[in-house]
């Protein structure tokens, strides 16, 4: 890329089932608020952010949703990752989410679990779900 700006992330769009509820879960876990209502055709996206809209999540509803869960083995999104500074961050994150209904379980395999904290060469990884079982990951750098 010599030419064009890097992009950035600007947000992350989820299809989900109940609108409602998820904009209550998101918005407890990420501590993300509603901004604005995006009413497209068939449906409405809600649009949540951090006070300093630094963290972005679109969740949007069709009014054709079959209301199945998220599968990540079929094309479209796979998981949303993000960022923390720490190992111990990931820690608080467990206790937070399960404050949230997240229980802990061996695998990150059903809606509202999250798996044990794994050590891998490139960073320690906390998988979790959401309630339409989207997959979503918090990173911690490897300490060096």
């Amino acid at each position: 890329m010599t030419s064009v700006t890097q992009p950035r992330l600007h947000h992350l769009a989820l299809t989900v089932t109940d609108l409602d509820s998820s904009v209550q879960w998101y918005g407890e876990v990420f501590g993300v608020q509603p901004v604005l209502d995006v009413p497209h055709q068939g449906g409405v996206g809600r649009i949540l952010a951090d006070a300093d809209r630094q963290l972005m999540i679109a969740l949007h509803h069709h009014d054709t949703n079959d209301g199945a869960l998220c599968k990540e083995t079929v094309t479209g999104l796979d998981h949303a990752g993000f960022a923390v500074g720490s190992r111990a961050d990931l820690e608080q994150w467990q206790d937070h989410l399960e404050a949230h209904g997240v229980i802990r379980a061996d695998t990150a395999d059903k809606p509202l679990t999250q798996s044990p904290i794994a050590d891998e060469p490139y960073a320690s990884v906390l998988v979790f779900r959401d309630q339409d079982n989207i997959q979503l990951e918090l990173f911690a750098p490897t300490q060096h």
